[in-house]
């Protein structure tokens, strides 16, 4: 499946519920009500309908990784019996997912056994007060024992997501990689989206990430880059000045757009498809799903979204980040 601009899309963001129990500051509005959060809402993807979906894309079209995101995934009380079909498809998917990791230390050897490939995991502050404040959740040490949880369960490599924000997070970006040289993680530091409930007062809180390594320079003897490919990160293998190695992914979404590598689409909760994280909806699969399957109909929900996914992300996005999950 390719756009109009010639890139191949080969991976699936999908949303399984835009229900979380954070409220992290750049991602759920304040206001964001409990009824439109619900997990049980009637308009969310039946575990059969996103089977169905997922199989005619890697039938069809060759998709090669679906991830689930949120809202938080593991608010779905299906989410297990999702997973196991979702690997039972054949050709095979790369299953991964992202978490904010509260519930991990209790489901990390489930959702392995269910079929989950890999991990990333939220995490956006090392320090108990500042994470709160961030995320509205007093669950850091939940958070901690849910990274020690995918390692034992084998959910590996793990990926720790930080958004950072200026004002709030951003002096601790050596701390942070300190911690993934400790624990074996790899860290991604992540530009602030104009998005979301922070977009207004986006200029004053954004950290580039030029900016970012600039100041994590002074702690690193050598910064070795990897092959990004369609990967939204600009990897690095670094040696710290003590001599540890760690891994650390800068995504500047912002400041350096990857815009030409994009190989993804995203369907959120409740079905609608977004050909891009910053764009408006082109449709919603859900006609394409209900009352029956019809591949003819999500063929050309597909075309549409081909045709007008944008060559570059928009200034500002459409959506919330709890209703599409980044």
């Amino acid at each position: 499946m390719q756009d109009q601009h010639g890139r191949v899309i080969a991976y699936l963001r999908l949303s399984v519920t835009s229900s979380c129990p954070m409220r992290c500051r750049y991602c759920r509005p304040a206001t964001w009500s409990a009824s439109a959060n619900s997990s049980h809402c009637q308009d969310e993807l039946s575990v059969s309908e996103i089977v169905d979906m997922v199989t005619h894309l890697a039938t069809r079209h060759g998709l090669k990784k679906v991830r689930l995101t949120g809202g938080e995934p593991t608010d779905r009380a299906d989410l297990l019996e999702m997973i196991q079909a979702l690997s039972a498809i054949r050709p095979a998917v790369s299953l991964t997912m992202t978490t904010n990791a509260l519930r991990l230390p209790q489901m990390a050897s489930d959702l392995a056994a269910a079929g989950l490939n890999r991990i990333n995991i939220s995490l956006d502050s090392l320090d108990r007060q500042t994470f709160l404040k961030m995320t509205g959740v007093d669950g850091l040490s939940r958070v901690l024992q849910g990274i020690t949880a995918a390692k034992e369960a084998g959910l590996m490599p793990i990926k720790v997501n930080t958004v950072v924000i200026g004002g709030l997070n951003d002096g601790e970006l050596w701390p942070l990689l300190d911690f993934a040289a400790e624990t074996g993680v790899e860290i991604r530091l992540i530009e602030l989206m104009p998005m979301g409930p922070l977009a207004g007062d986006w200029a004053s809180q954004f950290v580039s990430a030029a900016q970012m390594r600039e100041r994590l320079d002074p702690h690193v003897a050598h910064w070795r880059p990897l092959t990004m490919g369609s990967d939204a990160a600009r990897r690095n293998r670094v040696t710290l000045n003590d001599g540890r190695e760690a891994l650390i992914g800068l995504i500047a979404a912002m400041s350096c757009p990857f815009c030409g590598q994009c190989d993804r689409i995203r369907v959120a909760s409740d079905g609608k498809l977004f050909p891009c994280l910053m764009d408006s909806p082109s449709g919603s699969v859900l006609d394409a799903l209900r009352p029956q399957f019809d591949a003819d109909r999500l063929e050309a929900l597909l075309e549409n979204a081909m045709s007008v996914k944008p060559q570059e992300h928009p200034a500002t996005g459409y959506s919330v980040m709890t209703q599409i999950g980044g």
